[in-house]
């Protein structure tokens, strides 16, 4: 049987102020894939910890009766700007990525991961 996952995350290297990204699963908050840009920065941590920003948001939309789902999340740091997008084929694997907020294009980025996350399969 030929084998169908597809966790490149390459061209997210392409986005102005890229720091790092990584695929990562939901559940058990393991990093399925990455890339980095030599700044240092843990991936695999920040993977992990954005694992419980995502069940919070969940929570919190199931307590407000919302029937709906996360498109994306943007946290806004004083110099980073980290984005969280759910796969939309398995909303329990999401992807996130760390820029550079002084050298990232907000709109630009949201279209980029956007792009990326519909090439992804897990």
């Amino acid at each position: 049987m030929a084998n169908t996952s597809n966790t490149d995350l390459s061209p997210l290297t392409d986005i102005n102020g890229f720091i790092a990204a990584c695929l990562v699963d939901g559940e058990s908050g393991l990093m399925l894939s990455q890339e980095t840009s030599g700044v240092k920065f843990d991936i695999e941590a920040a993977g992990a910890a954005n694992t419980e920003v995502v069940r919070a948001k969940n929570e919190a939309m199931k307590a407000l009766g919302l029937d709906d789902a996360i498109e994306d999340i943007l946290i806004s740091l004083g110099t980073q700007l980290h984005l969280i997008r759910p796969l939309e084929s398995n909303p329990l694997v999401f992807v996130y990525v760390a820029l550079d907020r002084s050298k990232a294009n907000l709109g630009m980025a949201r279209m980029t991961v956007k792009k990326v996350e519909g090439t992804l399969k897990v």
